[in-house]
């Protein structure tokens, strides 16, 4: 599958099966902000795309327990990581680097 078709529960789903773990042994190692593991259902759902992350918290354990880059995950849930968040740029800050993320000049 090209990089291009892949989405969040896409590549969860591909990660998970590469390292040879069930649905219910990667949904036991990834914790809820109320300190539960999430549902093997509820972990169905985000790998079938019904579902997103709740939390960046979330993101950040997929990423660690599945060794993918959390910036790729974040990007594939539609999300900017908190320490980009709390950098708090001013709308031409945020404009610039938007263009020189998409590679073009920034025009205003």
């Amino acid at each position: 599958m090209k990089d291009r078709d892949q989405t969040f529960g896409r590549a969860i789903s591909q990660a998970r099966k590469a390292l040879g773990m069930s649905q219910k042994e990667l949904a036991s190692r990834i914790f809820r902000e109320d300190e539960e593991p999430i549902s093997p259902q509820y972990l169905n759902d985000i790998e079938h795309d019904r579902r997103s992350p709740s939390s960046d918290r979330m993101v950040q354990q997929f990423a660690e327990v599945l060794n993918i880059k959390a910036d790729w995950l974040y990007y594939l849930a539609g999300r900017f990581p908190a320490d980009v968040r709390n950098e708090r740029l001013s709308e031409t800050q945020f404009t610039t680097a938007m263009m020189a993320f998409r590679g073009k000049p920034n025009r205003h």
